[in-house]
């Protein structure tokens, strides 16, 4: 190591753009602590095999000391940016920095020229194995392949007296080292040296070169999408505990930001468990062709434990923090106080959600299951007085009481349930007015003096307007502030309907009919089928929201189910998709459709917010880059002047834009910008790789979307996105008991 024989790389594994940026930082810091304890300089850094980094991880890279970056891409499925590769580039940060870049090519490229003696797979010895005989014979190949190999260059005008190429002891991921690879430089040097020179060389000893030589070297800044990304859409249940799993460590670190409330021990344990389950691999090489094969399943259910374990390591340190904030255990009997923790630094005023489970009761009173929920209990706040305005729902946890609370930035609050006197009961059928029939329906149209604003035909409040169609479902969403329409023109598809794609192999087989795809996730024989809407069904109206539930047949689905909760008291729409996959072998996609603008989409500009970075998808990115998909963090933006409309995807972070059809794949370039124009999807769901993803998608899933219309002055995308992150992230509530002390003051 001291002698510069051994070079390390400053980054943390090859993650996909899953990771959280904060956990990114925190992972390279911890990187350049390692090598700091060498009496060496250490500023590079390279990653193997994936071909795609979040603008944010340039960032990341430089802030932790790295200043060099090589990237042995892998074209499979994938592609290099900048229409070729080989060439340096600077890479401009968003932060105003920039980092030195190799657009490097394969990992194992340097294993082409078979420097190592009985390297050549493919061949097949006698009795003898590999002699002096085949040596001279592989050394041939070798000749063949170097001289070829710059032949090629010349022919493309390379324009540098040098060529990287990375080599490995063998050819296969995580190889061992081989320091036989010398036998055959050595032996190339001595026969061809005068022409062409071999030398083995480290990392930090490859940018040493590069950084002495006269170079004209072009910057570029943007982001780098991930082509192999799509992975997360293979184990949506996994990536789901995953999310839940963020949003707590970020809960975590707004409770205690200076750690001195949590578990240490426990904060690094789901550390190091999630930003396993962010790294690239996902599953074996066998999982399409040998789907029941036990090592297949093995490694699929340790994939899947990283993201458990993480889940439950966060989730004990976030206990462990809110138990400093008074958070009490289940106990009989107890007066239902609870504390209301903003956590952010911002106001907020918006919902927060207690539950109350079966056995609990409010004032010694039970929720009667023959009595409605509404007129039972209050919530008073402690401080005030103030009752809130509140909704009791019915939730796999219980009873869910819902309210509104006004809270500024890092404030506490405590509230309390209370019983209320029942009111007399009144029969609907007793009523005088026009406004529903002796069976019970409620279809009278509004009329003066009656207003009718909840109904399966759709959905009015102070801020939004949904219009249903019984056979499509949405067609309409207006910011009723502004009258501006919230659907994109161009779309197809009513928003949140599924879109289940299908590609056979009857002419081949799971494995081949997938590798023909390369960069396109579908073929032209693809079947697309469009979700139908079978019903609708009205579910709640309260003082705070009302909700909808729209059924729809979707193929591949036993169950498509569409959950409209739209919130009176503010702009916002909560979304929960109730799915059933139906299990299949041949290459499949499922995507939800978000087609959302805000008014005329050509003066509506989209964001993506993605790993620590805002960008403007098909603008904002490297040229020759992934256009096709993008992995976001928590949602995407559509910017109109000073109104946004932020689309959350709390558990399916891939998405697409544009047409669904398969067609040519179009690179970032200076055509790009309409892209950004386009309509957006969520892929929710794909298994269409032909190694590593799990061909199982089957199973019951619950999948979270939300839409808030926001407004900022500035017209700053930042401010929105932030405060979209904290309602996402939500206000902290708790079960409490007050101090004698605190009540005296109540």
């Amino acid at each position: 190591m001291e002698k510069g024989l051994i070079d390390i790389s400053l980054t943390y594994l090859n993650l996909t753009e899953l990771i959280d940026s904060e956990m990114l930082h925190k992972k390279f810091a911890d990187a350049k602590q390692y090598v700091d304890q060498f009496d060496r300089s250490f500023d590079s850094a390279m990653t193997a095999d994936i071909n795609g980094f979040s603008w944010g991880y340039a960032d990341a890279m430089f802030k932790n000391g790295i200043r060099n970056f090589y990237s042995c891409l892998h074209t499979h499925h994938g592609m290099f940016p900048l229409f070729k590769k080989q060439i340096p580039f600077w890479w401009g940060t968003q932060s105003g920095d920039k980092l030195l870049v190799w657009n490097g090519d394969h990992y194992q490229i340097g294993n082409d020229f078979l420097f190592a003696p009985n390297t050549d797979q493919s061949k097949y010895y006698g009795p003898e194995g590999f002699t002096e005989k085949e040596w001279e014979a592989q050394f041939e190949v070798t000749k063949e392949k170097v001289f070829g190999f710059f032949e090629l260059l010349e022919e493309e005008n390379y324009e540098f007296d040098f060529c990287p190429a990375m080599i490995s002891g063998i050819v296969t991921d995580n190889s061992p080292t081989s320091p036989r690879m010398m036998e055959g430089i050595h032996r190339w040097n001595q026969v061809y040296g005068d022409q062409i020179e071999v030398e083995l060389v480290t990392l930090n000893q490859f940018f040493e070169i590069l950084r002495s030589k006269d170079l004209d070297i072009p910057t570029y800044k943007g982001d780098w999408a991930d082509w192999w990304a799509d992975g997360v859409g293979s184990t949506p249940a996994g990536v789901k505990l995953y999310r839940e799993a963020q949003r707590k460590y970020r809960l975590a670190n707004k409770l205690d930001p200076k750690g001195e409330k949590g578990n240490p021990a426990k904060l690094k344990e789901a550390q190091d468990q999630l930003v396993m389950y962010a790294e690239h691999t996902w599953g074996f090489h066998s999982s399409v062709s040998e789907p029941w094969d036990a090592f297949v399943n093995l490694l699929d259910t340790r994939k899947l434990g990283y993201a458990i374990n993480g889940n439950r390591a966060i989730s004990d340190h976030l206990d462990d923090i809110l138990a400093t904030y008074g958070e009490e255990a289940n106990q009989l009997d107890r007066e239902s106080y609870f504390k209301v923790v903003n956590p952010h630094d911002q106001a907020m005023d918006t919902l927060a959600t207690v539950y109350l489970q079966h056995w609990q009761t409010v004032d010694d009173s039970y929720f009667a299951y023959t009595l409605p929920l509404e007129g039972f209990l209050e919530v008073v706040d402690c401080q005030t007085g103030e009752i809130l305005v509140s909704q009791v729902s019915n939730s796999s946890r219980g009873k869910k009481v819902s309210f509104k609370i006004a809270l500024a930035a890092k404030e506490e609050r405590i509230i309390r349930l209370k019983r209320t006197k029942p009111s007399a009961k009144r029969h609907w059928k007793y009523a005088n007015h026009a406004h529903i029939g002796t069976e019970g329906i409620a279809d009278i149209a509004p009329y003066e003096g009656f207003k009718h604003d909840v109904s399966i035909y759709g959905i009015k409040t102070d801020h939004l307007e949904l219009i249903i169609d019984q056979n499509v479902g949405i067609t309409s969403i207006i910011d009723r502030q502004t009258g501006a329409e919230l659907l994109h023109p161009a779309r197809d598809h009513a928003p949140f309907v599924g879109v289940h794609e299908v590609t056979s192999f009857k002419e081949s087989n799971p494995y081949s009919v997938r590798s023909i795809m390369g960069r396109n996730r579908k073929a032209p024989s693809t079947d697309r089928t469009i979700a139908k809407l079978v019903n609708v069904k009205q579910l709640e109206d309260g003082p705070l929201y009302a909700v909808l539930l729209l059924k729809y047949e979707l193929a591949g689905t036993g169950m498509y189910d569409v959950v409209l909760t739209v919130q009176k008291t503010a702009p916002q729409i909560d979304v929960t998709i109730r799915l059933q996959k139906i299990g299949a072998w041949e290459p499949e996609n499922l995507y939800v459709t978000l087609p959302f603008t805000y008014d005329s989409p050509l003066e509506t500009n989209c964001f993506f917010e993605k790993s620590g970075t805002i960008i403007r998808p098909g603008i904002d990115q490297l040229p020759g880059t992934n256009t096709n998909f993008y992995l976001l963090d928590n949602g995407a933006v559509m910017q109109n002047g000073d109104k946004h409309v932020f689309v959350s995807m709390k558990d399916t972070p891939l998405v697409t834009l544009g047409s669904l059809e398969s067609r040519l794949v179009e690179l970032c370039d200076a055509n790009a910008a309409k892209k950004n124009k386009e309509v957006l999807y969520s892929w929710a769901m794909n298994n269409f790789w032909e190694t590593n993803f799990k061909v199982d998608l089957s199973g019951f899933y619950e999948l979270e979307y939300g839409l808030y219309v926001l407004q900022d002055a500035s017209g700053e995308v930042q401010n929105s996105v932030q405060t979209a992150r904290n309602l996402i992230e939500g206000l902290v509530a708790i079960p409490y008991n007050p101090t004698n002390e605190e009540k005296a003051t109540f």
